[in-house]
């Protein structure tokens, strides 16, 4: 079975980008939310993209925002889009056939629509401009396309050179992402809005866990420069 990544410098700085872009987002999303104190910012309560709100506090989707550094959240959230992207051209090798198209276009798309979240804000002057639309189209596309690519991921995992714990943890994070989707929707849909920010992790944390699995797993392959599958996955596609 032959491998659908690339080897080599470029292949190995790819395989760091996608590693890179989650752990930046998540450092913005801490010095953002620790910026935040009037009141102070609640990961379960608060919508995930209010940390991006920039300028005067305001009352937005049932939520009062207040981020003092919401520029930040929003570089942080354009810089994962483009790492992202960038990391998964680099990395996967578009000749080897469909699985790695299929890859690339679920990385460009969850790149897009996580730099969409960063451009496009969730402020109040957007749902009169018609700009939420982007923002809209960003949030719910990079929380489908990001939780397929885990899935996609691992299901391909011998093909990329993952172990198999690595393959299956993508897997059921995926799936636990998809899953908690329609939760997410139905919560704020019905007005219940109940920790709106619990279930929005629920579906973007395992997006950003799954790209932690993928990138260091892929720098373990490629570290020797052969891009060659470590013996424990030849064993397992041997098997």
């Amino acid at each position: 079975m032959n491998l659908i990544v690339r080897s080599g410098a470029a292949a190995r700085a790819g395989a760091l980008l996608l590693l890179t872009g989650p752990l930046l987002s998540w450092v913005a999303e801490l010095i953002t939310a620790a910026a935040w104190q009037d009141p102070p910012y609640s990961p379960l309560h608060n919508w995930v993209s209010h940390l991006g709100l920039t300028g005067p506090a305001q009352t937005a989707f049932g939520q009062v925002g207040n981020s003092p550094l919401g520029a930040v959240m929003d570089a942080g959230w354009v810089i994962y889009g483009i790492l992202l992207i960038v990391g998964a051209f680099l990395l996967f090798d578009l000749r080897k056939g469909a699985r790695p198209i299929v890859i690339v276009v679920l990385a460009v798309l969850a790149g897009i629509g996580v730099s969409l979240v960063g451009l496009f804000q969730g402020s109040n002057e957007n749902v009169e401009n018609g700009l939420i639309a982007l923002h809209t189209f960003g949030a719910q596309g990079v929380m489908i396309a990001g939780n397929v690519m885990a899935i996609a991921a691992g299901a391909n995992g011998a093909r990329i050179g993952l172990d198999r714990g690595r393959s299956m943890a993508s897997i059921g994070l995926g799936v636990f992402g998809l899953l908690a989707f329609p939760v997410f929707i139905a919560d704020v849909a019905t007005g219940w809005m109940w920790n709106v920010g619990m279930f929005e992790r629920g579906v973007i944390y395992p997006i950003m866990i799954g790209h932690l699995l993928l990138g260091s797993g892929l720098i373990t392959v490629q570290r020797s420069g052969t891009g060659r599958q470590p013996a424990a996955v030849r064993a397992r596609v041997t098997s």
